[in-house]
């Protein structure tokens, strides 16, 4: 199962649009769907030079797609090329040749890190507002009723996966971290039950092992918590609960600082309910 990335959806818009746009926005649509691989290197001078309209037309472009402005629209193939290169001292050298209308890009560890902590601070602030208290509750009560809970977050994703796993084990839940070691996949999650919980953590580009996983979860009757990225994620169609967590980025470089409060949160949750339990428990 595949889910198409945002350059990929934004690629199917413009085709899907492409008989009812005005001859320029025509030819502003050609050249973009033409040449996604080298958009990212370009100025907007440069790509309205080539696909021979104004630059004001490119504005219109991309406003036609719902962004605020063609540089916006431009971080959708940056972010893509970005995605597709797994070598981060590469995507760091990508990342400055795609930078060429962005003089104030951060180049010194002073200037990285404040950059960092800039927009991580931003998405913090957000978190909160985008998750919703009832999602949390839930996800709550159905890790509290778990008799297993079985977690799932490769790549990128491993840490909070790690993370939430030694949590929760430290709450004396029975918690299995799902790694995949020795190919084992499917083998690690084959005895799930509906009595357990499946938590799954996974971000565009989504790990096919993920969604294999997730799916097989579903059709043993297991509940699901997702944390994700996208309403798009094919997480979101088997999961009970699913977070939508939009971590900050630099340069094409994703942080997990958000996605970690939230797994803290879960954590710091079924603490307290277990201590109210047992408080209870001795009145």
């Amino acid at each position: 199962m595949a889910t198409p990335s945002q350059l990929a959806q934004l690629q199917d818009q413009i085709r899907t649009s492409y008989d009812s746009l005005s001859k320029r926005l025509k030819q502003v649509a050609r050249y973009i769907l033409d040449n996604g691989n080298t958009i990212p290197f370009e100025t907007i001078a440069s790509i309205a030079e080539k696909a021979d309209v104004p630059p004001s037309t490119l504005i219109r472009f991309a406003n036609n797609y719902g962004f605020d402005g063609f540089n916006e629209m431009k971080q959708v193939f940056r972010q893509h090329l970005m995605e597709g290169t797994v070598n981060y001292a590469e995507r760091a050298s990508l990342s400055r040749q795609t930078a060429s209308e962005d003089p104030g890009a951060p180049e010194t560890p002073a200037e990285i890190l404040k950059v960092f902590s800039m927009v991580n601070e931003q998405a913090l602030q957000q978190l909160s507002g985008q998750i919703k208290a009832e999602d949390l509750e839930h996800a709550v009560k159905l890790l509290d009723e778990a008799e297993n809970i079985y977690v799932i977050g490769f790549r990128r994703s491993f840490s909070i996966a790690a993370y939430l796993t030694y949590a929760f084990r430290h709450l004396e839940r029975r918690t299995f971290l799902i790694d995949g070691l020795g190919g084992m996949f499917t083998e690690q999650l084959n005895m799930v039950r509906p009595t357990d919980v499946v938590i799954s953590i996974s971000n565009s580009p989504y790990a096919q092992e993920v969604v294999d996983l997730v799916s097989m979860g579903a059709a043993q009757g297991a509940k699901q918590i997702a944390i994700t990225d996208s309403l798009v994620s094919p997480l979101t169609a088997f999961s009970e609960v699913c977070f939508i967590v939009r971590e900050a980025q630099v340069d094409g470089f994703r942080s997990q600082i958000a996605s970690m409060c939230l797994a803290q949160t879960l954590m710091m949750s079924l603490a307290l309910k277990n201590a109210h339990k047992i408080a209870a428990s001795t009145q």
